[in-house]
């Protein structure tokens, strides 16, 4: 197809942080590339960027050298210099991470050293040290983690997709892909416009496996959509800052904990339970096509088999106001019924393996003429920075290639 066939030559599909910030990444490293994004709603970052607690992870969580903790650690303090610059309202608080049970305290010390073999600064804390902080907060022992901070994610996707420079069309849904490796690729909106591009990233997040089918690709994993569940403080002066329990390593879920945002509310939350449709913010949002999708694909089999007590334990606190009231009270024995006010939901788009492993880390595909993002789970939006980069450079590879 020759150059002047093509309407683009890069179209990102999904206008998230990390697909914004993939259209700003390829337009700062190579001025001139022709991008387009591509999203199914009426503004950017409705889904996962904007339902999340706002917190930019310092990456003390994640096992050194994984994408996750280099792309964690960076991100965040690229994600708070971007804020600075473009007066996006930020903040560095520190978090606690609080150990309540002594079963916990192994794990609070290896996160202690994991942090420290990730260049994270540390402080270990005992009971007495914890009500400094948080005076209304209890533990066995705790640490704090300074570089830990909330910001604005969906001023931050906004200003993206405006310093990107990229054409952004909203109200675009690809229902239709063809792609022809020595062609370059073909999309088909629900309105019926065709966009033609040299290369496609699949930014499309609870929906990028789909994505992949259509662009031609088996991406080796499904989508598995978990819903976050949220209660916001109606005494928000019972917290100053950020407050986490101790998470099981044998899951990808920090666990319920407590976030004072930008606004001067405190977020409590979230739970995880199967979502009954991949945008599914409550339990009468059911999609039967996309819940059969969930229930054929093995893994999730596999999760509920192995996973069956912690889930349990889950469903339990979403439905029970008084179960999720106890989570809380584990760190913040002051909360009340009256204190917990219902608030949006989340949905987290996770990928799993066929024989139900949860993949933890971020997983980008390459295909012919396509980049695919499969997983992008939290620290997502603290990291998307370097993760915008890692997929351009690889987009630009490919335009490199033609």
């Amino acid at each position: 197809m020759p150059v002047g066939a093509y309407d683009c030559d890069v179209l990102v599909v999904g206008g998230g942080i990390v697909g914004l910030s993939t259209a700003y990444a390829v337009t700062r490293a190579a001025p001139g590339t022709r991008v387009t994004v591509l999203e199914k709603e009426p503004g950017p970052a409705r889904h996962q960027t904007g339902r999340n607690s706002g917190v930019v992870h310092s990456g003390i969580y994640y096992r050194p050298g994984s994408l996750k903790a280099r792309y964690a650690v960076r991100g965040a303090a690229e994600m708070v210099k971007f804020c600075a610059e473009y007066g996006i309202a930020h903040a560095v608080t520190g978090k606690l991470i609080v150990a309540t049970e002594r079963a916990e305290l192994p794990r609070l010390h290896a996160l202690v050293q994991r942090g420290r073999e990730n260049g994270i600064p540390v402080r270990e804390l005992g009971p007495a040290q914890i009500a400094e902080y948080e005076p209304e907060v209890r533990g066995l022992a705790a640490i704090h983690v300074g570089t830990t901070g909330v910001c604005d994610f969906v001023g931050v996707t906004r200003q993206l997709a405006h310093a990107s420079g990229a054409e952004i069309r909203y109200g675009a849904k690809v229902v239709r892909v063809d792609r022809r490796p020595e062609r370059g690729v073909a999309v088909r909106t629900a309105a019926g416009d065709i966009v033609r591009a040299r290369v496609l990233v699949n930014c499309a997040g609870l929906y990028c496996d789909e994505l992949a089918r259509l662009t031609g690709d088996e991406p080796g994993v499904r989508i598995v959509p978990f819903r976050g569940e949220y209660y916001e403080l109606a005494r928000p002066e019972l917290v100053r800052g950020l407050v986490y329990p101790v998470p099981d390593p044998a899951f990808p879920f920090l666990g319920v904990h407590l976030t004072r945002g930008i606004d001067g509310g405190v977020h409590i939350g979230p739970n995880a339970v199967p979502a009954l449709a991949r945008e599914g913010y409550g339990w009468g949002v059911v999609r039967p096509r996309e819940l059969a999708g969930t229930m054929a694909w093995p893994g999730s089999w596999a999760i509920a088999r192995r996973h069956w007590r912690y889930g349990a334990g889950e469903l339990h606190r979403s439905v029970s106001k008084g179960a999720f009231l106890e989570a809380v009270r584990r760190l913040l024995p002051a909360a009340e019924p009256t204190d917990l006010v219902r608030a949006p939901a989340g949905v987290r788009a996770q990928a799993v393996l066929r024989d139900g492993t949860l993949v933890d880390d971020f997983l980008i595909k390459e295909a012919p003429r396509a980049v695919h993002v499969l997983n992008a789970p939290s620290p997502a939006a603290t990291a998307s920075l370097p993760i915008g980069r890692e997929i351009g450079r690889r987009v630009l590879d490919m335009l490199g290639a033609d």
